[in-house]
């Protein structure tokens, strides 16, 4: 009898332990992974991906806004491109970190209205301008250096791999942009000013393009004006692999918004932009020879982010790529080919890898994925990517700490990768499907800059607003453009009453100037303004 219950005891004793391991979840990056009833991985913080990503969104700025700073007293992120939580990382920059961060601010101002993401725009724009340029009489003047050489100098000076006096045209490409769309948003002629300099140098340099040169290379010695070696060690010490690069794009857009603004050498504007695209249609379109970007990378790579940026692009601008459809999905398929990662399978997501030479999965480089497949997606109604796109955004939260730390898989907390290149693809795709933001008032996109976004409850900021102290009862959201036409999509709580222009009532209307309505089964719905004779607007 006694030995009858030592076996019952033992066997129940197991079968505990057994139930209690079956319930112990897998961990992934910072917490245990969540499912829905099907096994499928759901947000780690709310199974609702609207709840969620909102969350994450707001305690990833709130990290950002609130880091540390350097022994120079600049913002921790100033300095480094990792965050350590223990001592100072002893590497720089990243090459693309400063302009990332204001790509995904501007969009982020628009959603909050908070003042501190503007600001901060402003801020990397005008210290980066003022401390990391090249001089005005070299071969490349005037376009920014992508690293500081000595990290507490304050001053960016050349390249991590390459060194000093060694820049990367398509980062300057990227900093133009961003520079033009801060000068949208608080006309401000220096940020302008520095754009068209910008420009200047990179349409002056712009050759035809081969299928192993880029139209502009990688990077190069911006005093002597010869291509710098890509590699840092013996490996391919002869093979110049820096003359290629396909992150073009940006650099492309600048050029076409200039031209719009009629602002700089327009002739040459246009005979850069010209080859550029020439070159995108014929040479990695065609062949998805993507190749480099990152800056800490000593040898040629294969890099996601260079055929998805191009791919987005394309997509948003179809006026300029005529076969685009079929061309956007075979550069889809062939980052699933090439960057495919099935770790996470058995909870119905297949993520994406870095690149070539790094293939390890990358929280920026999954949500990027899973953004620009559900736009493709929306655009042509091929809904075969859908469910993975929406499973790689909501794998890529588990990547964002309780206070807003974000870590790079199996890697560190990179201030690229975690902050400027992850915040935009998430608004990217609420803007694409809009019930993937929470029933709150919220601008998901525009198609012009928003110089100024005031939600209820926050319209007595330091500035005057452009409606009465008596209105403002009234109004849920204010905003104000910088062009007289456009449209917008704005998430909110409850249908408007009144939606006006420059004082202007505007008509419920499918066609012309006005705005429709859509009501979401989740709550709430989804206005469109459509302005064509105001850039003033509100909503009451």
């Amino acid at each position: 009898m006694i030995r009858k219950l030592i076996c019952l005891l033992s066997l129940f004793f197991v079968f505990s332990l057994g139930n209690i391991f079956a319930q112990q979840k897998e961990v992934l990056i910072y917490h245990p992974i969540q499912t829905d009833n099907s096994g499928n991985i759901v947000p780690w913080f709310n199974p609702d991906p609207a709840i969620a990503y909102d969350h994450d969104l707001h305690i990833i700025w709130n990290f950002w806004f609130n880091m540390r700073r350097d022994p120079n007293g600049l913002p921790y992120y100033m300095n480094h491109q990792v965050f350590n939580p223990n001592m100072d990382d002893p590497r720089g920059i990243g090459g693309d970190q400063f302009m990332m961060a204001m790509s995904s601010w501007q969009l982020y101002y628009a959603y909050t209205g908070d003042e501190n993401v503007k600001n901060n725009l402003y801020f990397l724009a005008e210290y980066y301008l003022t401390h990391g340029l090249s001089p005005a009489n070299c071969k490349w003047p005037d376009i920014p250096f992508p690293y500081n050489t000595l990290i507490y100098s304050g001053i960016y000076d050349g390249d991590m791999r390459s060194g000093k006096g060694v820049a990367q045209p398509d980062k300057a490409g990227s900093f133009g942009l961003e520079l033009v769309h801060a000068y949208k948003i608080k006309n401000e002629p220096l940020f302008l000013d520095a754009a068209i300099k910008i420009a200047n140098t990179l349409a002056a340099n712009v050759k035809t393009g081969t299928a192993t040169h880029s139209p502009l290379p990688f990077k190069v010695n911006v005093f002597t004006g010869k291509t710098a070696l890509l590699q840092d060690d013996e490996i391919i010490k002869s093979k110049d692999t820096a003359c290629y690069t396909s992150n073009l794009t940006p650099t492309l857009q600048l050029f076409f918004d200039l031209i719009q603004l009629k602002k700089g050498n327009l002739t040459a504007y246009k005979t850069g932009a010209s080859k550029i695209l020439t070159w995108l249609k014929k040479y990695p379109i065609q062949n998805n020879r993507w190749g480099p970007f990152f800056e800490d990378v000593g040898a040629w790579s294969q890099t996601q982010i260079n055929g998805m940026t191009c791919a987005r692009y394309m997509m948003e601008h179809p006026q300029y790529f005529p076969e685009w459809k079929t061309q956007v999905k075979s550069i889809i398929n062939w980052a699933h080919t090439s960057f495919n990662n099935d770790k996470w399978k058995k909870y119905g997501v297949i993520v994406t890898n870095e690149q070539s030479i790094y293939p390890v999965p990358g929280e920026s480089h999954t949500s990027r994925q899973g953004a620009d497949e559900l736009l493709y997606g929306s655009l042509t109604g091929d809904t075969s990517y859908y469910n993975n796109a929406l499973r790689q955004l909501n794998w890529a939260t588990y990547a964002v700490d309780f206070d807003g730390k974000n870590c790079f898989p199996f890697d560190e907390p990179w201030l690229t990768d975690g902050y400027g290149d992850y915040v935009r693809h998430y608004l990217r795709a609420m803007a694409t499907y809009p019930y993937l933001a929470p029933a709150e008032d919220h601008i998901l996109s525009s198609t012009s800059a928003i110089q100024q976004a005031d939600y209820k409850g926050h319209f007595h900021k330091y500035y005057s607003v452009d409606f009465t102290e008596a209105d403002s009862n009234k109004v849920r959201l204010y905003y104000r453009t910088f062009d007289t036409t456009g449209n917008e999509e704005i998430r909110l709580k409850s249908k408007p009453t009144a939606v006006l222009v420059n004082d202007k009532p505007l008509k419920e209307t499918v066609n012309d100037e006005g705005y429709t309505w859509t009501a979401l089964e989740k709550g709430g719905g989804v206005l469109w303004v459509r302005r064509k004779n105001g850039n003033r607007v509100i909503i009451e």
